[in-house]
């Protein structure tokens, strides 16, 4: 691992030949000088700051390799083209690879050859893969949308609770954790799960002032269309409207579109194709309205959206900050609305009441991997005789790890400790999900309770992020500090 401290000088240099910039946004420069200087970081950042920048930057400067674990494959390419038009070798490793393109991935990377190297969690999986990293020079372990890394984030993915390994088997490279969301809570978790005990913490603050936050009471579904049509005759220029399910993106684009409203849509069952022509459509300025789940805006790089509608209640506060804060990038004011109706809270039940494993998920692992024990299986040999989802096996297989139930050596074999476990045994290893659950309930009552707040609404957010230096205004970026508040304001 290279430690390099380069003069503020050099660093602007650095800055402007290869981004073009001449000074560094907030907090920028401190990220960079942490990373370079060898120390494991983890910084909070909103959206719009500038996040890429602060490993991109100092990724140039050390002699290793980068890699950077990404949650999304259209992010991946997004930054890797953005890196080869300004000269800088990338590549990015993800399952839409064809065997030869993977085949000269790994030859540039074993020789060398690549400055960054993207990747998703679900490929460190890959033992292979891992053994072709352990082999490669680097220098820093860049974690993008470190919230998914967290059992209490907004975004929990089972397959990062293994970065804390991978990082260990690369001989712990200098860690740089990047995410725009993250309570206290998510923060010491974070940093337990990657295992960087002494990692800095870089906080730059969560408020925007440019964006406008507000609420509007919509009792029934109809109400909730009237409102949304006044709210986009009101806005201009492009925007996202994001809704709870699938059905109801249908259902509002076609409602949208018989209004004369030019909108496209985007959701996680679409064909990658449809997909990623509507995303370029939004992107190109050629339809100025998304409507979408919240599959869709992470990594969204387009600095113009002038309004983001939240038609459904989301799951948390996180997530609201989260796809709120892809309005207004370029700094120029912004309107983001949640459109708050008690009906939502029925549906955020119905999703949550499966969303962890149960005491019966773990039987059903566990009962598996007997049958199979003394084979050493994968992952996959007791997908293929467990009843049980991939997503929610992983889950339990993830929980047994971590009680020590169930051991994974370095070729991915799985190894049962524990056969001898009773179904109350197992029941009482679940409390920690149950506990999850439990929170993520009381997350969902946070955001009611900030579309409820009749103090300020940035105030709220602030507070709930425990940005307690921040300083608000007294009025003119929420509906409830405005002089005359909106009628009908929840």
């Amino acid at each position: 691992m290279s430690i390099v401290t380069p003069s503020r000088k050099g660093l602007t240099t650095k800055l402007r030949e290869h981004f073009g910039f001449r000074r560094f946004r907030p907090g920028q420069e401190k990220v960079v000088r942490s990373a370079l200087s060898g120390r494991d970081t983890l910084a909070l950042m909103p959206t719009g700051s500038g996040k890429s920048l602060c490993f991109q930057l100092p990724g140039l400067v050390m002699e290793g390799s980068t890699v950077v674990i990404s949650p999304l494959i259209a992010l991946m390419k997004d930054q890797t083209e953005s890196l080869a038009e300004k000269g800088i070798s990338a590549v990015a490793f993800n399952s839409t690879m064809s065997p030869r393109e993977r085949q000269e991935a790994e030859e540039a990377l074993a020789g060398g050859r690549k400055e960054f190297v993207y990747t998703t969690p679900e490929q460190l999986a890959n033992r292979e893969f891992r053994s072709l990293l352990r082999k490669s020079p680097i220098d820093l372990f860049v974690v993008d949308e470190a919230h998914c890394v967290s059992h209490w984030g907004h975004d929990f993915r089972p397959d990062y609770l293994e970065l804390g390994t991978v990082i260990e088997e690369l001989g712990h490279p200098t860690v740089l954790a990047m995410t725009a969301t993250a309570t206290d809570e998510v923060v010491e978790d974070i940093v337990r799960q990657l295992r960087i005990p002494d990692a800095e913490i870089i906080h730059t603050g969560f408020y925007r002032p440019n964006l406008h936050l507000g609420v509007v009471s919509t009792p029934d579904e109809v109400s909730r269309r009237e409102r949304l049509a006044g709210l986009l005759a009101e806005d201009s220029g492009s925007g996202i409207i994001y809704v709870a399910t699938v059905k109801a993106v249908g259902d509002l684009t076609e409602f949208l579109q018989a209004q004369g409203i030019d909108v496209a849509s985007y959701h996680g069952r679409m064909k990658a194709t449809d997909r990623a022509a509507n995303q370029d459509r939004f992107m190109g300025g050629e339809v100025p309205i998304m409507v979408a789940t919240n599959a869709f805006g992470m990594g969204i790089d387009k600095p113009d959206i002038r309004f983001v509608i939240h038609a459904h209640l989301p799951g948390s506060v996180e997530a609201f900050y989260q796809e709120f804060g892809r309005a207004g990038r370029d700094g120029e004011p912004a309107r983001c609305t949640l459109l708050y109706s008690p009906e939502d809270r029925k549906l955020h039940n119905f999703f949550q009441s499966r969303r962890y494993p149960d005491a019966q998920d773990l039987v059903n692992a566990h009962h598996a991997l007997k049958r199979i024990a003394e084979d050493s299986p994968t992952v996959d040999d007791v997908q293929a005789i467990c009843p049980l989802p991939k997503s929610r096996l992983k889950l339990a297989l993830s929980l047994l790890r971590a009680k020590g139930v169930v051991k994974e050596d370095l070729a991915g074999h799985l190894h049962l400790i524990r056969a001898d476990l009773k179904r109350d045994d197992l029941a009482r290893l679940v409390r920690d999900y149950e506990e999850r659950d439990a929170r993520d309930r009381l997350k969902l009552q946070r955001l009611i309770d900030y579309t409820e707040t009749r103090g300020c609404r940035w105030r709220y957010l602030l507070d709930y992020f425990s940005d307690e230096d921040a300083e608000t205004p007294a009025c003119g970026h929420c509906d409830r500090c405005d002089v005359g508040a909106v009628a009908g304001a929840a």
